[in-house]
C-alpha cells in the first residue's frame, strides 16, 4: 500500500461562506430598491433555502470524514504517482470540473441520484438564496462516486476537494436574474447566470441542459448546451412543484416518493423507478423530461 502524504489546501467555502451572506442582503436590497424588479424574493422560500443550506453544512461536517476516507483509500491503490506541480493542478482543475459535470448529467438522468439533487431544484424562485439551497443526503447517497477514479488516477484526494470547494464557490454567483450576459467570449467558456438560468428552468426546450460547474465547455462537447433564449423567459421549480417551504419535506420528500413506489411496484419494474429517469413509470403514466420535450416540439 502506498504511503498517504497530507497536503494542506484551503477550504474555499469555508472562506468564502461569509460573502455569501453579504451578496444574498446586496441582492435583496437591490430587489427592493434597485430600478428594476431583476431579483425575485419571497421571505419564506428564502429562509427555507438557507436552512438547507445549513442543514447541508451540518450534515457535511459528519459525513465528510466518509468521502475522505474512502478517497484516501483509492489514492493510495493509485495507478499513477503523479504528484501535486503546478501542471496537475491545471489538469485536477479541468478533470474535477468533468467530473462534476456528468455527477450532475447523471444527477439529472436517474431518479435515485434525483432524489438527492431535486433539493436544488426545488424553489420556484431564481435568486442568490437559491444558491444555498443544498442536498442534505447527497454523501450518503453515494454522490462522491463520480471523483474516485480522479484519486485512483493519482490526483490527491486534498486538491480534488479543492477544486470541488472551488467549483461550489463559483457556482453561488451564477443563481441570479440580476445579470443579464456576460461577454461573448466568457459565455462561450464559462458557466454563467445566463446558462444556468436555462438549467434551473422548467421550460420544456430548457429541460435536460447546460449541466456544467465552472466551464460550459463540456456542455457544448456533448451535446447538452442550450442558449436562453429572451422571447421564452424561464420559469423555475421542477415540473411538479411541491407546495412546501418545510426543510424536512424539501429535503425527503422524493425518496419517500421512490419507497411509494417500489414497495408497491412489481419486482421487475423496481429498477425502473430507482434507476431510471426521473418521472419514469411502467405504465407511462407520468412523463419523463424526454416526453415532455418529445411533446413539445410535435405542439
Amino acid at each position: 500500500m502506498l504511503d498517504y502524504v497530507p497536503l494542506n489546501l484551503p477550504s474555499p467555502v469555508v472562506w468564502a461562506t461569509p460573502f455569501f451572506g453579504f451578496l444574498v442582503i446586496a441582492e435583496m436590497l437591490y430587489a427592493k430598491f434597485g430600478k428594476t424588479k431583476a431579483a425575485n424574493y419571497e421571505a419564506k422560500d428564502s429562509f427555507a433555502s438557507l436552512m438547507m443550506g445549513v442543514g447541508n453544512q451540518i450534515v457535511g461536517f459528519v459525513t465528510a470524514s466518509i468521502f475522505f476516507a474512502i478517497s484516501v483509500t483509492a489514492y493510495q491503490h493509485r495507478i499513477f504517482d503523479i504528484g501535486t506541480n503546478p501542471i496537475i493542478f491545471v489538469a485536477c482543475f479541468f478533470l474535477e470540473d468533468l467530473s462534476f459535470y456528468w455527477f450532475h448529467r447523471i444527477s439529472h438522468e436517474s431518479r435515485y441520484f434525483w432524489a438527492s439533487h431535486i433539493i436544488h431544484h426545488s424553489s420556484q424562485y431564481y435568486n442568490l438564496s437559491t444558491a444555498l439551497r443544498q442536498t442534505w443526503t447527497g454523501t450518503l447517497s453515494g454522490g462522491f462516486i463520480f471523483w474516485l477514479p480522479l484519486a485512483f488516477l493519482g490526483f490527491h484526494p486534498a486538491m480534488i476537494g479543492f477544486f470541488s470547494g472551488l467549483s461550489l464557490v463559483y457556482q453561488f454567483w451564477i443563481h441570479t436574474e440580476t445579470i443579464d450576459k456576460m461577454p461573448k467570449w466568457f459565455e462561450a467558456i464559462f458557466n454563467t447566470p445566463s446558462h444556468h438560468r436555462v438549467h434551473h428552468a422548467v421550460n420544456p426546450q430548457y429541460l435536460d441542459a447546460n449541466y456544467g460547474g465552472v466551464l460550459i465547455i463540456w456542455d457544448r462537447l456533448f451535446g447538452t448546451f442550450v442558449p436562453e433564449c429572451k422571447e421564452d423567459k424561464p420559469k423555475y421549480g421542477v415540473v411538479t412543484n411541491i407546495a412546501t417551504f418545510n426543510p424536512f419535506r424539501i429535503a425527503f420528500h422524493e425518496w419517500f416518493g421512490i419507497f411509494k413506489d417500489i414497495t408497491s411496484a412489481k419486482p421487475k419494474h423496481i429498477f425502473g423507478y430507482l434507476f431510471g429517469p426521473p418521472g419514469w413509470s411502467h405504465d407511462g403514466s407520468r412523463k419523463t423530461s424526454k416526453i415532455i420535450k418529445a411533446e413539445n416540439k410535435k405542439a
